[in-house]
């Protein structure tokens, strides 16, 4: 079955996070991804999680999001390698880039020149601030933004103070957000004809994660606080609890499931207790509810309580690492986490997080080695043998 972007094509010049994770997004829908590399390889090829995937130039972290894409090196220094990128772009739908503004444009393949080659073409540009305003030249980094957003003025303890997300939150929504950009992009082009510019700035991508909290306060004054680990329901019983050896995250938050959980712990009592009586008055009492709702939780490990809450009614979750959430059932009976065949063996990936009934994402070969796809891209530019070899000889590519 075809996919939704089969026979788009895409002419990446993004590294890093934000910018590759948004065109494996659309590499995994079937488009064809040439990602444009310096000859030396992008850093993330290299980093230092693992030395034997690093010294491979396959770093776990890059092929987490560089898979299904046609590795060109170039040197964009060199006046041959910008005429290869306009030749790339003139038969392009696409090009994706996430350097700083002006960039590109100095190198003479910045949106204005690209459009001028192919009038139809859409260029998404990723950067920490987007394309204007008086910051736009600031660098964007994933810590950064989530200090600026408002993320870690919300994320963490009033006792330890403000915490990051343990994975880079910012980079990965920026991602999405580009991704749904372009789509949206190339399907207003099947009306107009016309292709745009996409300006993707980090910081208004994560504010439009954070609706609702910026919605508390423009409507209704609400200043937003360090909440922990408390739902945004701001519900008592939608908070992390000890139990057993661990810990277990209760997402109760209707009157229904309050009633599911108190009888799962034997404590029905409460019902007739007027510090619980609604609400509010568990709110205001929440210590002394934590205390009953603790004492009971002691008696059983953090999965026991799992299966026996989430039996009666009363949403939940133990604490589950990646390297069980991976093997997790549910996941298991998806097909959430994609295998392939390797020269390195079996190897496992993330998928793209949603189904189609027809020509849904799917991760047909790995990340590439640096430039492997190289002469086949030239070829198809109709470069022969001899050319291809001389632009080698003077390290164009």
């Amino acid at each position: 079955m075809t996919r939704p972007f089969e026979g788009v094509k895409i002419l990446d010049f993004t590294q890093v996070l934000a910018g590759p994770y948004a065109s494996y997004q659309l590499a995994l829908l079937g488009a064809d991804v040439v990602k444009v590399e310096r000859r030396e390889g992008e850093d993330m090829r290299r980093t230092p999680l693992s030395r034997e995937w690093a010294e491979r130039g396959l770093a776990p972290g890059w092929q987490a999001i560089n898979g299904n894409k046609r590795s060109l090196t170039l040197d964009l220094s060199k006046p041959e390698a910008i005429a290869i990128v306009k030749q790339l772009a003139a038969q392009a739908d696409v090009v994706m880039e996430n350097f700083r503004p002006g960039v590109m444009d100095k190198l003479g393949i910045g949106y204005a020149a690209l459009s001028e080659v192919n009038p139809r073409l859409i260029y998404c540009a990723i950067s920490g601030f987007g394309q204007t305003g008086p910051q736009r030249l600031s660098a964007g980094y994933d810590g950064k933004i989530q200090a600026m957003s408002g993320i870690m003025a919300i994320t963490g303890h009033a006792e330890t103070g403000p915490t990051r997300a343990g994975f880079a939150v910012c980079d990965v929504l920026s991602g999405a957000t580009a991704a749904f950009g372009v789509s949206s992009a190339l399907f207003q082009r099947n009306a107009t004809g016309k292709g745009q510019l996409v300006d993707v700035s980090m910081l208004e991508a994560t504010l439009a994660f954070l609706s609702g909290q910026i919605a508390d306060y423009s409507v209704a004054g609400h200043k937003q606080q360090l909440s922990g680990n408390q739902a945004v329901s701001r519900r008592p019983t939608a908070n992390l609890f000890r139990a057993g050896d661990g810990y277990i995250l209760l997402a109760v938050n209707t009157e229904k499931q309050y009633r599911a959980l108190m009888t799962a712990l034997g404590c029905e009592a409460t019902f007739e207790d007027p510090r619980f009586a609604d609400w509010f008055e568990r709110q205001n009492n929440e210590p002394a509810l934590r205390a009953i709702i603790e004492e009971k939780l002691a008696s059983r490990s953090p999965r026991e309580w799992e299966a026996i809450l989430e039996a009666a009614g009363a949403p939940c979750a133990s604490i589950w690492k990646v390297e069980e959430t991976i093997d997790h059932p549910q996941i298991s009976a998806r097909g959430a986490i994609q295998e392939i065949d390797t020269p390195y063996g079996r190897l496992r990936f993330a998928g793209s997080g949603f189904r189609l009934e027809h020509g849904g994402g799917r991760l047909d070969r790995m990340a590439p080695a640096l430039g492997a796809h190289t002469d086949e891209v030239l070829r198809s530019l109709g470069y022969d043998a001899d050319a291809i070899a001389q632009l080698h000889a003077r390290e164009v590519v």
